[in-house]
C-alpha cells in the first residue's frame, strides 16, 4: 500500500507541475484557449480524485499501524503481568489512567496503578501467573487519537503445593495516543470465573480475588456482578459489525 501511495503522489506532482504542457502535447500548436480550459478542468477533476484516494489510503495505513501498536501494547501488558514486572506494566499507562480489576474498585492515576500492581505477589519459586491476552476487538476513533478494545484473558494461577486455578476475564479497555505513542487510558477486567484446577469448573467456581490489603480503591467498582456459575456478560463497546445494532 505504501508503494501505491508513493505512485499516486508522483502522479499528483506531474499533474500539478505541468497541466498546460500536457494539454499542448495532446493537441500540438493548434490547441486553442477553450481546449486548454477544458483540459485544465479535466485535470483538476482528476487531481481532486487522486488527492481523495491518497487521503483514504493514508488513513487506512495509519489505522493499520495504530491497530498493530495497540495490539502490541496490550500483549506487552500481559507478558509483564505474567512475570510480575510491575513497573514495566505501570509504564504502559497514561498519567490520568484508571485500573479496575474484578470487583476491587477503581484506582485512578498512573501512580495509583503502580501502587496497586506492587501490592500483588512477586514471582518466585513455585508460583505461576500466566495472563494470555486473546481475541482482540479494537476500534480506533476517527481522529486516530483514542481507541477502545475488548480482549479475553485466560489465566493460570498457582502456588506449589497450595493451589492451582484456571481463570478467565474479559477486558473492556480504552487507549490514548500521546505524542505519537499509544498508552492504556482505562483497563477494566471483568472476571468471568475462577475454578479450582483439580475440581474443574463443572463443580462450580471459586470466589473472586479479595480486596487488596492496605490499599483501598479511589472509587468503588463501576459495576457489581457475580462470577460463574452465575451468568454475567460484560457490556460491549461496539455495535454489531454486520447489523450496526
Amino acid at each position: 500500500m505504501e508503494m501505491r501511495i508513493q505512485t499516486l503522489r508522483l502522479l499528483l506532482v506531474v499533474l500539478v507541475s505541468c497541466p498546460a504542457s500536457i494539454a499542448f502535447a495532446a493537441g500540438g500548436d493548434n490547441v486553442n484557449k477553450l481546449d486548454i480550459a477544458d483540459s485544465s478542468k479535466d485535470l483538476a477533476a482528476e487531481l481532486g480524485a487522486l488527492k481523495a484516494q491518497v487521503a483514504v489510503l493514508q488513513k487506512q495505513v495509519q489505522n493499520s499501524q495504530d491497530y498493530i501498536a495497540i495490539s502490541n501494547l496490550q500483549t506487552a501488558y500481559g507478558y509483564y503481568v505474567d512475570k510480575c514486572k510491575w513497573d514495566e506494566a505501570a509504564d504502559l499507562f497514561a498519567k490520568d489512567s484508571t485500573l479496575e480489576i474484578g470487583l476491587r474498585g477503581v484506582y485512578v492515576g498512573q501512580d495509583r496503578v503502580r501502587a496497586y500492581l506492587h501490592k500483588l505477589p512477586d514471582l518466585k519459586y513455585g508460583t505461576l501467573f500466566n495472563h494470555m491476552q486473546l481475541q482482540p476487538k479494537i476500534d480506533i476513533a476517527p481522529d486516530g487519537l483514542t481507541a477502545k478494545g475488548r480482549w479475553r484473558a485466560i489465566m493460570q494461577v498457582g502456588e506449589l503445593n497450595k493451589r492451582a486455578q484456571w481463570g478467565d476475564a474479559v477486558y473492556e479497555n480504552e487507549y490514548v495516543k500521546e505524542n505519537g505513542i499509544w498508552k492504556i487510558k482505562k483497563l477494566h477486567a471483568y472476571f468471568t470465573y475462577y475454578a479450582d484446577y483439580y475440581k474443574g469448573w463443572d463443580k462450580g467456581g471459586d470466589p473472586p480475588p479479595a480486596p487488596i490489603p492496605g490499599l483501598p480503591p479511589d472509587e468503588p467498582p463501576t459495576e457489581t456482578y457475580k462470577l460463574y456459575p452465575d451468568v454475567y456478560v460484560p457490556p460491549y463497546h461496539y455495535n454489531n459489525p454486520v447489523t450496526g445494532k
